[in-house]
C-alpha cells in the first residue's frame, strides 16, 4: 500500500474543469461569455478564489473602458491656479491631500503642466524658486483611449496622471494610474481614503455646516435614524443600492442626486460598487414630493469643498 501523497490528484471533475480552462486559455475562446463560466464554475469548486475572479473579471473589462469612463469630471478637478499665492497653493495642497495637481493659467482648460506635492515644499521653502520651473509636462489623452492602452502608457513612462480632452480640444476632466487599477482590483484606499473601520457617517465641518461623509454601505435604516429622514426602498437596503434604484445604473463618480432634504454626490466609485457619499443638506421644495426631485449632474465647482 502507498504512502498518501500530501498534494491529493484531482478529481475528475476538478481535472474536467482545469483542462477546459487550459483549453480556453491556450487558444482564442469562442466569446467571453464562455471563459467567464468555466472561471465562475472555478470558483464555485474552490480551485479560484474570489479575489482572484474579480481581477480576472476587471481585467477583461479594463479593455471595454475608456479614459471617459472614469475620468474625474474637470469641474471636479482638484487644479491649482498659477496665479494664486505660494501660500494660498500650499493650503489648497494640503486640504486636497494628492501627490499630484494639474495646474492652469486663466481659463482651467489652459493646463501648463502638473505639479507634484514634493515639489512644492521646494518653493516653499525658497522664495526664489518659480512655480513655473516646476511644473512636470502635462500628458493630453482623448477621451476614447482604451483603459488597457493607457494603463501601459501609464508603466512605460512612468507617469501618474493623464488630462482627458475632448473633441474640441478643450479639457474634459483627468484620469490617474490609481483610478484605472481600481477598475482591475476594486477600491485602492491610502491613508488619505476614508477607513474602513472608521463610522460610516462622519461630519465635514461641524454639524450647523450640514455636510457629511458618508459611506455608500451605510444602511438606510441607520441614515434615518440618525437624520430623522423617512427614506425607503422596496429594491435596496443602503444608500448605495439607493441612488442605484433612482438612477437605473450603477452611479460613478461625479453623479447627484437631490432627495430633499439631502443631495447625495458620489465621490469615490468603481466598475463594481459606490464606495464613498459627500452628503449635504439642501432646501426642501414643499410643493414637490421627496421622489420626483432626483437629479443626476455633475458636481459644479463651488459645490466641491
Amino acid at each position: 500500500m502507498s504512502e498518501s501523497s500530501p498534494l491529493q490528484a484531482p478529481g475528475k471533475k476538478e481535472r474536467g474543469l482545469l483542462e477546459r480552462l487550459s483549453s480556453l486559455l491556450l487558444r482564442e475562446p469562442e466569446d467571453r461569455e464562455q471563459l467567464l463560466e468555466v472561471l465562475q464554475q472555478a470558483h464555485e469548486r474552490n480551485l479560484l478564489d474570489a479575489d482572484a475572479l474579480s481581477m480576472i473579471e476587471g481585467v477583461m473589462q479594463v479593455s471595454d473602458l475608456a479614459a471617459g469612463d472614469i475620468m474625474v469630471p474637470r469641474a471636479q478637478m482638484d487644479a491649482i491656479n498659477a496665479e494664486d499665492s505660494i501660500d494660498e497653493i500650499v493650503a489648497f495642497a494640503v486640504e486636497k491631500a494628492h501627490s499630484r495637481f494639474p495646474v492652469y493659467e486663466g481659463e482651467r482648460d489652459n493646463v501648463i503642466g502638473v505639479l507634484l506635492a514634493k515639489d512644492l515644499l521646494r518653493i516653499h521653502a525658497n522664495a526664489e524658486v518659480n512655480l513655473r520651473d516646476m511644473l512636470r509636462p502635462a500628458v493630453f489623452i482623448p477621451e476614447s483611449k482604451r483603459l488597457n492602452v493607457l494603463l501601459h502608457d501609464f508603466r512605460l513612462n512612468r507617469n501618474h496622471i493623464a488630462l482627458v480632452v475632448d473633441e474640441y480640444g478643450g479639457v474634459a476632466g483627468l484620469v490617474t494610474i490609481e483610478d484605472v487599477l481600481e477598475q482591475i482590483v476594486g477600491d485602492i484606499e491610502d491613508e488619505y481614503d476614508f477607513d474602513e473601520e472608521a463610522d460610516n457617517i462622519i461630519s465635514l465641518g461641524g454639524d450647523q455646516l450640514g455636510r457629511y461623509r458618508v459611506k455608500a454601505l451605510t444602511t438606510i435604516d441607520q441614515f434615518n435614524e440618525t437624520f430623522g429622514t423617512f427614506y425607503s426602498n422596496e429594491h435596496a437596503d443602503t444608500l448605495g443600492g439607493l441612488l442605484t434604484d433612482h438612477l437605473a445604473r450603477l452611479p460613478v463618480r461625479g453623479d447627484v442626486v437631490d432627495l430633499p432634504p439631502f443631495r447625495f454626490a458620489v465621490l469615490r466609485a468603481d466598475a463594481r460598487q459606490v464606495h464613498l457619499l459627500k452628503v449635504e443638506r439642501i432646501e426642501e421644495p414643499s410643493d414637490h414630493p421627496v421622489d420626483s426631485l432626483v437629479a443626476a449632474q455633475s458636481l459644479p465647482p463651488d459645490r466641491l469643498s
